[in-house]
């Protein structure tokens, strides 16, 4: 079904009002995640952050039961995701759009977004370009160019590193932060000796550390989807002898998560990322929730996908507080420069982008009673959704 159907059958937000499900009391959100697939796991994560919070703070908002309606693209199928969010607003008749893992199913949804006003919460796709695509979304999660443009300009003014090689997986995120750590490296005087582009979908990442092992550079950086991915380039790593001792290896926190160290061991030591989220940061608030976490999770420490939905949900919830029988315009507008502290730290919705500004911390990989852990050593505050510091 085409949007153009969508707003002959009259279901646009504009005219609907408050004739929908919210005004009678149930604010409907259809949350869109690879529940099926090789990113499953990263929607187990989210979902489970989106479950907690409504745990904590109950399913009722400012009279409004709290309903979610759950769909499956089961995997980068941005058409799938766009057939999905059609059915969401046609057919569930839901307020809010939310979720989204990866950055081809967001930009889809954002499509039918725009066109029926529907208040879009990203809960993690990190591509920048994302939120010019709709006007009536906003994001909680981060952007590549915070974190990459972060770490670029750190370790060429901190860490001593004067050339670096990088290898991203080859869609808009990879590219994206590939762009950002370039850019902020070179910038602060760094030379970026070669690059590779890694594909998407199941790839094997032994040719391409590998090649980045024979150019002897002083230092890597690589960017890879969260998931499953993590942990087999990190294979890759161990297995080609890329030893964070002797090359300095950079990159996001997908590269260090939970998976990933425990493939790597004690060849993780040393590793370098830069993240907004990871699950041993110290605060009260973050040991409140890794704890509800673990307890609803068969013990598995929250990551970053499960503290975007967490946060996801609080937007959502603050939004409808002002406005509990708004439109998505209504709702969007209640959340502009909107603050709060999170598990990951103090964050804000930039009123003019509609993005995060958040923290990104600094992190090496360190042993820790027998376990690699993510260390953090330093942090930027406040960072901006461009990676302006």
């Amino acid at each position: 079904m085409t949007l153009l159907r969508i707003a002959a059958a009259g279901l646009l937000a504009s005219t609907v009002g408050i004739a929908t499900a919210q005004a009678q009391g149930t604010v409907k959100i259809g949350v869109i995640m690879t529940y099926s697939g090789q990113f499953a796991d990263a929607a187990r994560q989210m979902d489970g952050g989106i479950k907690l919070y409504m745990k904590q703070h109950g399913d009722k908002v400012a009279g409004k039961t709290i309903e979610i309606i759950r769909k499956d693209t089961g995997g980068p199928a941005p058409d799938v995701a766009k057939r999905l969010a059609q059915e969401l607003v046609v057919r569930d008749k839901v307020d809010i759009i939310a979720g989204f893992v990866l950055t081809p199913n967001a930009m889809a949804a954002s499509d039918v977004s725009q066109e029926a006003k529907k208040f879009l919460v990203i809960m993690n796709a990190a591509t920048s370009v994302i939120m010019t695509k709709s006007q009536y979304s906003a994001r909680v999660s981060l952007t590549q160019s915070q974190v990459t443009e972060t770490l670029g300009h750190w370790a060429a003014t901190k860490d001593g590193a004067k050339k670096a090689y990088t290898m991203v997986s080859d869609y808009g995120p990879g590219l994206d932060a590939e762009a950002g750590f370039q850019k902020s490296f070179k910038a602060a005087g760094g030379e970026i000796v070669g690059s590779v582009r890694m594909p998407v979908a199941n790839p094997d990442f032994s040719a391409f550390v590998q090649r980045a092992k024979d150019l002897n550079p002083q230092s890597v950086f690589t960017f890879i989807p969260g998931g499953a991915q993590p942990a087999a380039i990190a294979k890759a790593f161990a297995e080609r002898g890329m030893d964070p001792k002797k090359t300095k290896i950079y990159g996001t926190g997908e590269l260090t998560g939970d998976d990933a160290l425990k493939n790597m061991g004690d060849s993780a030591l040393g590793i370098i990322t830069a993240w907004h989220y990871d699950h041993n940061h110290d605060s009260k608030l973050n040991k409140e929730f890794v704890a509800g976490f673990r307890k609803d999770n068969n013990n598995i420490n929250p990551n970053f996908f499960a503290v975007g939905g967490y946060d996801g949900m609080h937007l959502i919830y603050e939004a409808v507080k002002k406005q509990p029988t708004g439109n998505g315009e209504q709702l969007v507008a209640a959340m502009k420069g909107m603050k709060w502290t999170s598990p990951r730290g103090p964050m804000m919705i930039d009123p003019g982008t509609r993005d995060v500004i958040q923290n990104v911390y600094l992190r090496e990989t360190k042993m820790v009673n027998g376990e690699p852990w993510n260390i953090e050593f330093s942090k930027y505050e406040n960072v901006k959704p461009s990676g302006d510091l």
